[in-house]
């Protein structure tokens, strides 16, 4: 895979906190951490829509059937014992 090179600039806090992680040995250098930052964003992107297309399809599922916990019980005592 192709790396580009990209400058960024950071408050000085921000800085600390990274040269804080890679001190304590989580990271080997800025640019691992900031990768990992980027991977872990693009995870959480990835489940928050897998999230939404579900509501999406149980809205365009239609109107909720009331539950019936008794015969749902009776069904799974029938079938499981």
């Amino acid at each position: 895979m192709s790396t580009v090179r990209k400058t960024i600039t950071l408050t000085e806090q921000q800085d600390s906190w990274v040269k804080a992680q890679i001190e304590a040995g989580h990271y080997t250098n800025d640019s691992e951490y900031i990768r990992d930052l980027i991977r872990r964003e693009q995870e959480r992107s990835a489940e928050i829509e897998v999230i939404r297309s579900a509501l999406i399809e149980g809205e365009a599922s239609g109107e909720p059937k009331r539950f019936d916990v008794a015969a749902f019980k009776q069904r799974m005592h029938a079938a499981h014992g």
